[in-house]
């Protein structure tokens, strides 16, 4: 099937080399030129497992190609909008001008009975909106909202948990869901559940899905608020919940807290939206996830100059992480380069180290010191801080070998990845998030 992809951001780019590697003759779009030479010539602007891989076998295939000119979209059976929509520079609400400013560049290149799918996430209502206006071309809208994780995105697009496709209930609207059935019938076939919803349902879903898993991230890092105070340790808090069938242990881990480009900005526009259609209230409490999470990161700061006694000024601290989560390069909202930069306000040597985010998080904060290597972030460090739970520092950093590198045996696991016990019996003082 011939499809358009415009935007070739996280999503795009994963969804366009994705549906190639199906058999699909794919053109990804995106108004950045440099991305796209980069995404031409087989280079993920952005780090992402496996993805390299993917592009370029679809390049190699001929099934898969990159332009900047909306009208290569031209011919295509279905168009996905992958564009951003990050928080509104005046407030919480999202800002749609890039998904707005794309319709209006794909608008001359619909042809009759081509189906347009939104995957960005938008506040509901937004696809109604823009459904009137490709309606005019003779084209239909319908609305199948991603659910990729960064660093599993290839895998969530190819084996997808659960496809939701919203359209009218019209003939048109049922032709485009049998378009889309057709598209994803690989994974249709494997298993995965395909659903069909209106419109404002399928907008919700993603909005939903992201504030239940904010509540429940931000529900344990409460806990550990309370466990602290209480000398409880709130990852033995969190094995017992787990094990409850209808709470379950997954994100229940305590730590910094969630960040990156998705998470923080989609729950406060989907509070934002509720308080537009008058149901405010509903949500009210996504207002104190999101102060929850916050907290984490001062609190992470407090334990380090706690652990220093005060005394922060002009010592070398490694903080290891960048990314605001592993297998990712991503820095947009980073709790661990926050921490990073609230110890280098007060004075702090901080060297940090990360496997793949070292370049973007430069980029953005280059009054801190950066190093590729683990073991140099450690040499003669006052203290130690894992800020995001890569393999490198949780499972192949042992406490012998990184006692030999620092000045101080101080330890503080920002993500609760480490084995207290192990850390504690080399000789560190080990400090944890809601750990005794």
């Amino acid at each position: 099937m011939r499809m358009s992809v415009i935007g070739c951001g996280y999503l795009g780019a994963v969804h366009a080399a994705a549906m190639a590697s199906l058999g699909h003759d794919v053109v990804g779009i995106d108004v950045d030129e440099r991305k796209v030479a980069d995404l031409a010539a087989g280079a993920a602007p952005f780090f992402e497992p496996g993805l390299d891989e993917l592009l370029d076998a679809g390049l190699r295939s001929g099934r898969l190609r990159f332009a900047s000119d909306a009208a290569a979209a031209s011919g295509a059976d279905v168009h996905f909008l992958a564009v951003g929509t990050p928080q509104s520079a005046s407030g919480p609400a999202a800002d749609l001008r890039y998904i707005d400013a794309a319709i209006d560049g794909l608008l001359p290149h619909l042809r009759p009975g081509a189906v347009v799918a939104g995957k960005s996430t938008v506040p509901v209502g937004t696809a109604a909106r823009l459904a009137r206006r490709i309606e005019q071309t003779g084209a239909t809208l319908a609305w199948n909202p991603e659910f990729l994780r960064e660093g599993w995105a290839v895998h969530d697009t190819l084996t997808p948990d659960r496809l939701v496709v919203g359209a009218d209930d019209t003939p048109e609207g049922a032709a485009a869901v049998d378009l889309l059935r057709r598209v994803y019938a690989a994974a249709i076939d494997a298993g995965s559940p395909f659903l069909v919803t209106d419109l404002a349902t399928a907008e919700l879903v993603k909005g939903a899905a992201n504030a239940f898993l904010a509540t429940k991230i931000s529900f344990i890092n409460a806990m550990a608020e309370v466990a602290e105070a209480a000398g409880a340790d709130v990852t033995l808090l969190a094995e017992a919940l787990g094990h409850d069938s209808r709470i379950g242990r997954r994100y229940l881990g305590s730590g910094i807290g969630f960040g990156g480009g998705c998470l923080p900005k989609d729950i406060r526009a989907f509070a934002a939206r509720a308080e537009e259609l008058g149901r405010g209230e509903a949500v009210a409490f996504l207002h104190e996830v999101d102060a929850i999470n916050l907290r984490r990161r001062d609190r992470a700061v407090r334990l380090v100059v706690d652990a220093l006694d005060g005394l922060v000024s002009g010592r070398r601290i490694a903080v290891l992480g960048a990314a605001f989560k592993p297998f990712s390069d991503d820095v947009r909202d980073s709790p661990a380069l926050e921490v990073a930069v609230r110890l280098r306000g007060l004075g702090a040597d901080v060297v940090v180290t990360d496997p793949a985010a070292i370049e973007n998080a430069r980029a953005r904060h280059p009054q801190l010191g950066y190093t590729s290597s683990r073991d140099e972030a450690l040499r003669d460090a006052d203290a130690v801080v894992v800020v995001t739970e890569w393999d490198e520092y949780r499972r192949e950093l042992s406490p012998q070998h990184a006692g030999g590198l620092v000045r101080g045996r101080i330890v503080i696991d920002g993500r609760n990845c480490l084995d207290a016990a192990a850390w504690r019996a080399a000789g560190w003082t080990y400090r944890g998030m809601g750990r005794r």
